[in-house]
């Protein structure tokens, strides 16, 4: 989270809580990837938290290669792979099912390139006011192109899927993306993760609908 280290923190309990709850939900071995989402995010906003005290305290200085690396490698590397792949894998539609490979594929064009320049270039964060500012210094010339593809590999998924209201999830991930481009542009990754993060419980109420319906009975009478 953007705000302060408590505030990362207290997010990633709430996700672990949220996290563990839409794990239990999940009943197929297919449904695992998805509902491990809440989970990453509490990964990620615990390393956050960890990379504002070394920002903060002299004597945590040694931690934040680590945890810069590690909140980038989840919000740019994982996630462009991890989202269509837990679709992919829910998916049981066969023509849905090629379109979602097609998009995996995507998604891992943009993990490569993006896991190879957290590799190669410099990257590190630093506080600016309330927020974490990420300096990373990336070529140019795929920037866009590389953006356009996060987004189609981390948002088509959502409206290909045959899962019922997932283009829910796809609605929240571009308006906290739009909204985070609109009002804190110099701070996108670190503030959009947050409000990704909200999402979890999207993916906490889609998972408690497959439940519902892979077993009505159970469910009426809980």
């Amino acid at each position: 989270m953007c705000f302060s280290a408590g505030a990362s923190f207290t997010s990633g309990v709430v996700l672990s809580v949220i996290g563990v709850a839409t794990i239990k939900k999940s009943r197929q071995p297919s449904e695992f990837f998805f509902a491990c989402i809440p989970i990453i995010f509490a990964v990620q906003q615990f390393s956050e938290g960890i990379l504002w005290l070394s920002l903060t305290y002299p004597s945590m200085l040694y931690l934040q290669f680590v945890t810069s690396h590690i909140f980038i490698f989840f919000a740019q590397v994982v996630w462009p792979t991890w989202v269509p792949y837990a679709l992919f894998r829910m998916e049981k539609d066969k023509t849905r099912k090629k379109a979602q490979t097609i998009l995996v594929g995507c998604g891992v064009i943009v993990s490569a390139y993006l896991g190879y320049c957290l590799l190669a270039f410099p990257v590190s964060g630093h506080i600016d006011g309330r927020h974490i500012s990420y300096q990373q210094d990336y070529p140019a010339t795929y920037r866009n192109p590389g953006a356009i593809l996060y987004l189609i590999a981390t948002i088509l998924p959502c409206f290909f899927s045959s899962v019922k209201r997932m283009w829910v999830l796809a609605v929240a991930i571009l308006v906290s993306y739009i909204v985070t481009r609109l009002f804190y542009t110099e701070y996108t990754i670190s503030v959009w993760c947050f409000f990704a993060s909200i999402i979890s419980i999207a993916v906490w109420l889609i998972m408690r609908e497959i439940k519902i319906a892979q077993f009505p009975n159970l469910m009426r009478k809980a």
